[in-house]
């Protein structure tokens, strides 16, 4: 629920976005998507002391989206967006995995059809022994504006909650989950999924896995 003290902070947050995105969106649009992101994120969320900061962060995500989809035309870089069921396992590790690897050459983001409060410990800890900290990330709820910007979808077991537009490439990768498995069964997922976002970079931006 959203206190008088969180509207206040929120309506800071609005501000300084519709400074960022000055020129592209006005101040109510940006309101209007920094309220609908606290919203969504608080819908599932168990600890509530930092969520106007994931909110600001989802809605800056959301609005880069956004602006995006009128920029397609001109776009050299690929959007790729991961989509699981929780936002806390496979797609974290796979936008997270490609990010590294594609040094720039692809924007990446992910999302949940039905996000977790938290990020699988598990997960984080097999990421960390690949020196890859995902201590920032959070679990975000798929939004039509992502999809809507990203040129591959990649889905991860999440069904027909992700809708479909056409002139996009949807794929679908047949992955274990790994909410609830030891850590070797995280660990052999997260090779796994490594495979896949190398195979898929190298036909993305064959240049970048060369570098």
């Amino acid at each position: 629920m959203m206190t008088p003290g969180d509207r206040q902070e929120l309506d800071g947050v609005a501000r300084r976005l519709s400074g960022e995105f000055a020129g592209t969106f006005s101040l109510e649009t940006v309101e209007e998507c920094v309220m609908d992101s606290f919203e969504r994120l608080a819908a599932t969320a168990t600890v509530t002391g930092f969520l106007v900061i994931l909110a600001e962060r989802f809605a800056r995500e959301r609005l880069q989206a956004l602006s995006k989809v009128g920029q397609k035309a001109g776009s050299s870089v690929p959007e790729i967006l991961f989509v699981c069921v929780h936002n806390a396992g496979r797609s974290q590790m796979a936008a997270v995995l490609l990010d590294q690897l594609a040094h720039g050459s692809v924007h990446v983001r992910s999302a949940g059809s039905d996000p977790a409060d938290s990020l699988n410990p598990a997960v984080v800890e097999a990421m960390s022994e690949l020196g890859l900290d995902l201590g920032k990330e959070f679990p975000k709820p798929l939004t039509d504006e992502v999809v809507r910007a990203a040129d591959v979808v990649i889905t991860m077991g999440c069904g027909d909650a992700c809708p479909l537009y056409p002139g996009k490439r949807y794929l679908d990768w047949e992955l274990e989950d790994p909410a609830g498995q030891p850590l070797p069964t995280v660990r052999r997922i997260r090779d796994d999924i490594q495979d896949r976002v190398r195979a898929l970079l190298a036909e993305l931006a064959p240049a970048a896995t060369r570098s």
